[in-house]
């Protein structure tokens, strides 16, 4: 019986104590609205466990894609609990071991499983005072927490965790309200504590599941269509075996063909051999020399109301009017999206950099057509993973193939091709605004439209969507996906009395899913340009146009000081600096950014020399962690507005290598600088996907002020090469 049959099975132990005493009052918000996480997994010991040698063990279904999550959920709950952070370890994304917290997306990994581990780790330690003052006969409000021991103040008695709980583990429920530990008292929260992880990946040690190795392990390949919804006509299998020696099996259904052989390279050889000696059907026609904006607003689109109040203006003479588009863009995951598999005793054992480890077993459970119970997988962190890339996929690949060839653990790697060429990209977006100002120079009205495919076919739990379930020969059908994230921060966060705000959600030509930030990145930078166009027809500097519209203190905030940090800047000559704001999602971090872009007078080549933010994510974890992710996603953001676009033909997509799908290089890296406004009485928020759409607002903004070009289209490389 493994530990999450464990506690299905024995539920729990409900005993009641009191959280009253000296350890802190916060305000009843804070105690009272629990996580979702924690109102899913109320049990104390779904999140943590005290080992034999008093180290505590978290255990979180988050998975670590770079963010540093398992660090920040290290300090909560050693903070917590007053341990030192060597004395706790993690357990991250396990069926058998965690707890389902569905996907790691959109920044929530701080606010919802960091502070479910907060809130078990608090209520952990009050039952822990509670015994011990039953055990030492004296009041809580007379002991103290240190390294694992619990003592009297006057130091006469201690007592272990381990003593308290004589080899059991703490089974109440975290219930409300919940004591959390005085913030004037903390330690760890707030500081920056390295990443234990960054020494493994310098090393060259095993950590990512592109390392991962197992004793008499054998490889695999797939052979895709050379076409979306191609199909497979002919192959001859004998011939494939007698020309490549080494193959142990192959497994055809449908359109889907794997190959299992001893060594990676005979894998790929007899890909290879497949790829040349097979045929196909032609496959679906691509929109390859067609103005792709044109060719997007016929599509038929399902259009929603996001959000009306006031009156629009009847007389289109006064709007001020620009169009905006964003191409498709990949996750050109460092690492191509693997998996490891093997199916041994009825039972299936899958190794996945998958975000959701929960929602891929119940679709592996429906492709498979096997009990979900039945399935293990435990997540592994992949090289260069985010987003919806194709790790489940992969995933599903090697799982079909384990089923087939039971009882050898079978690796699967996507090729560089395949990953660039199959993985599900964001989409493609076209944003149009028109508006007009009053005479003080104030927005009146705002009138926006939007155009975009899903930007969300994870498997959620079915089958449909993976790829392999779609080769089959009785395929699975394709769903459209989430059309909710396209209006990601379509809405203004400014103050503007008559608004209307329209998404129209069409299904376009290449596959689609959640790309780092979804709509926002598009729609921010849609937005954020446009105010500064707003700004110069008001007469009006960027930084005063934008303060003028918001109403929010802390988004003010994050703009003086974004203000503050470029003052002792002058531009040399041919540089110039934009700037932008979100907050992102309306409702999560606050952030400002500015970029310096060189734009050279002869050649139109630009160059972002220098990237500044300015980020207010409440209260903050890790202070490291927070500038990092700020650091990274600007830098992200450059490469995405200056360079990136998914290139295709009429018959599929030719952008299938680095060359062909370029991205920033290390010596085209911006210098970069971040402030962080610390807001310790705040919501802890999410700053993984804050910083994108400001980013490619300032850079584009950026390039107006070097040289008075306006940027409406991306990548901007494209668009200067027709100026």
């Amino acid at each position: 019986m493994n530990r999450r049959n464990f506690l299905k099975n024995t539920g729990c132990l409900a005993i009641g104590f009191s959280l009253q005493g000296p350890h802190f009052d916060l305000p009843s918000p804070m105690r009272q609205d629990l996580p979702e996480s924690i109102k899913r997994h109320p049990n104390i010991n779904a999140w943590l466990e005290v080992l034999a040698d008093g180290r505590v063990r978290i255990f979180t279904g988050k998975l670590e894609l770079g963010q540093g999550i398992s660090t920040a959920i290290e300090q909560v709950a050693a903070e917590e609990l007053d341990l030192p952070m060597e004395s706790v370890e993690i357990v991250l994304a396990d069926t058998a071991r965690t707890p389902d917290e569905g996907y790691t997306v959109g920044s929530g990994s701080i606010e919802q499983s960091a502070m479910a581990v907060r809130f078990a780790a608090a209520a952990a330690r009050q039952k822990l005072l509670e015994l011990a003052a039953q055990q030492l006969n004296t009041p809580v409000n007379q002991l103290t927490i240190e390294d694992g021991k619990i003592s009297t103040k006057a130091g006469d008695h201690v007592v272990t965790f381990n003593q308290l709980l004589n080899g059991k583990q703490i089974t109440d429920k975290v219930q409300a309200p919940v004591t959390l530990k005085p913030k004037e008292e903390y330690k760890l929260v707030g500081k920056a504590i390295p990443r234990s992880d960054i020494n493994r990946m310098v090393r060259g040690e095993t950590h990512f599941i592109q390392d991962l190795r197992f004793p008499g392990m054998v490889y695999a390949s797939i052979v895709r269509p050379p076409a979306y919804e191609a199909k497979l006509l002919q192959l001859d299998e004998k011939a494939l075996q007698k020309n490549n020696p080494g193959v142990l099996k192959t497994i055809v259904n449908g359109s889907f063909v794997g190959i299992i052989a001893g060594e990676e390279y005979q894998a790929l050889k007899a890909q290879r051999w497949v790829q040349q000696h097979s045929q196909w059907s032609t496959g679906s026609n691509l929109p390859a020399g067609a103005n792709l904006i044109d060719h997007l607003k016929t599509l038929p689109a399902k259009t929603e109301r996001i959000t009306e109040k006031g009156s629009l203006p009847t007389d289109n003479s006064t709007l001020i009017k620009a169009q905006y588009f964003k191409p498709y863009l990949m996750h050109g995951s460092i690492g191509p999206s693997c998996a490891l598999a093997i199916y041994e005793q009825d039972r299936l054992h899958v190794w996945s950099h998958s975000q959701g480890i929960y929602p891929l077993r119940d679709s592996l459970a429906a492709l498979l057509k096997i009990p979900a119970e039945k399935i293990h997988i435990t997540g592994v962190p992949g090289s260069g993973c985010y987003g919806h890339n194709g790790a489940d996929d992969v995933a599903a690949d090697v799982a079909l193939l384990a089923m087939a060839y039971p009882g050898k653990h079978i690796r699967l790697q996507w090729t560089r091709s395949d990953e660039h060429g199959w993985e599900p990209y964001g989409s493609a977006m076209i944003m149009e605004v028109a508006a007009t100002l009053d005479p003080s120079g104030a927005i009146n009205s705002w009138q926006y439209d939007l155009w975009s495919d899903t930007h969300g076919i994870r498997p959620s739990g079915e089958a449909n969507n993976l790829l392999a379930a779609q080769a089959y020969s009785n395929p699975f059908k394709g769903n459209s996906g989430y059309s909710g994230g396209m209006n990601r921060n379509s809405e203004p966060y400014y103050t503007i009395p008559n608004q209307q705000v329209n998404a129209h959600f069409f299904k376009g030509p290449l596959r689609t899913s959640a790309l780092r930030s979804l709509g926002a990145y598009a729609n921010v930078f849609a937005i954020e340009s446009f105010m500064d166009e707003l700004a110069e027809k008001a007469g009006k500097d960027p930084f005063t146009f934008r303060l003028m519209h918001l109403q929010d203190n802390r988004a003010k905030a994050v703009i003086r000081k974004l203000q503050e940090m470029i003052a002792a800047g002058r531009p040399a000559t041919g540089t110039g600096v934009g700037i932008a704001f979100s907050r992102y999602k309306n409702s999560s971090s606050y952030c400002a950014v500015a970029a310096q872009v060189y734009v050279a007078s002869t050649t139109g080549t630009i160059q972002v020399q220098k990237m500044w933010a300015a980020i207010d994510s409440g209260e903050v974890i890790n202070i490291d962690g927070l500038i990092n992710q700020t650091e990274g996603g600007m830098i992200q953001s450059a490469s995405w507005t200056i360079m990136e676009q998914v290139q295709f033909d009429a018959q599929h997509i030719t952008s299938r290598d680095w060359v062909s799908y370029p991205i920033m290089r290390f010596n085209q890296v911006p210098d970069v600088e971040v402030a962080v406004l610390d807001q310790p009485n705040e919501k802890a928020m999410g700053a993984g996907e804050a910083v994108q759409g400001p980013a490619a607002a300032a850079i584009a903004n950026g390039v107006y002020k070097a040289c008075g070009q306006r940027i409406r289209h991306l990548p901007i490389i494209k668009e200067m090469a027709k100026m």
